[in-house]
């Protein structure tokens, strides 16, 4: 029961919940920004990524030996993990500039290259979570510190290290703080879930649920 319940309620709404705050930003007002095609991208490689590290046994969502509503239980898992994933990317990839070009293009060498390998499960958990920490602390505080109007400490001490370089390349749009709190919570949410997904053991062949 509490399998069934984490497969058919728990994951499907924290996931969801996760594809609707990746889109949260306020600044003058509250917007829902729709995640950019090359997020599309990124969601499908990180899919990839789950299922060839074991983080998620899609085999096992999806299968005949299921019954049909089970399997759409499933469907609708996979369905929302992917929208969940690409949300993710829309939220920790810059909005503009040259940040937008290389966040995207290491987060796409990083994905293809873990997608062609063999990663383990353990692995593919500790990337992620370093990757989207790093990529937090760079879009919401360096960056957002590079983009203040205002004169902080940081924001001195950003522009006294990167004098020289023209950063009108490196600013974003100002955003409330509020948005760097939201996206925080997101992204421990979207973490918490990945690692919940039912997942097979490397050793075993066992599908399991981390509760």
């Amino acid at each position: 029961m509490r399998t069934a319940t984490t497969e058919a309620l728990y994951l499907p709404v924290l996931f969801l919940t996760v594809a609707l705050l990746g889109g949260v930003r306020i600044s003058g007002r509250i917007v829902l920004a729709a995640p950019p095609l090359f997020s599309l991208v990124l969601g499908t490689l990180l899919f990839g990524v789950l299922v060839r590290g074991r983080v998620l046994a899609a085999d096992r969502l999806l299968s005949s030996n299921r019954s049909q509503l089970e399997n759409l239980n499933g469907l609708v898992l996979v369905l929302v993990l992917f929208f969940a994933s690409t949300q993710v990317f829309n939220l920790i990839v810059p909005g503009a500039g040259l940040p937008y070009l290389l966040f995207n293009v290491f987060l796409f060498v990083l994905l293809v290259n873990t997608l062609v390998g063999y990663p383990d499960r353990i692995s593919v958990l500790r990337s992620l979570a370093v990757v989207i920490a790093a990529a937090f602390i760079l879009k919401f505080i360096v960056l957002a510190a590079i983009s203040d109007p205002g004169q902080g400490t940081l924001t001195r001490i950003l522009q006294v290290l990167l004098e020289g370089v023209t950063l009108g390349t490196l600013t974003q749009e100002t955003l409330h703080p509020l948005t760097g709190y939201i996206a925080f919570a997101t992204l421990v949410l979207f973490l918490l879930g990945v690692a919940s997904l039912p997942h097979q053991s490397s050793t075993s062949g066992l599908v399991k649920f981390d509760e």
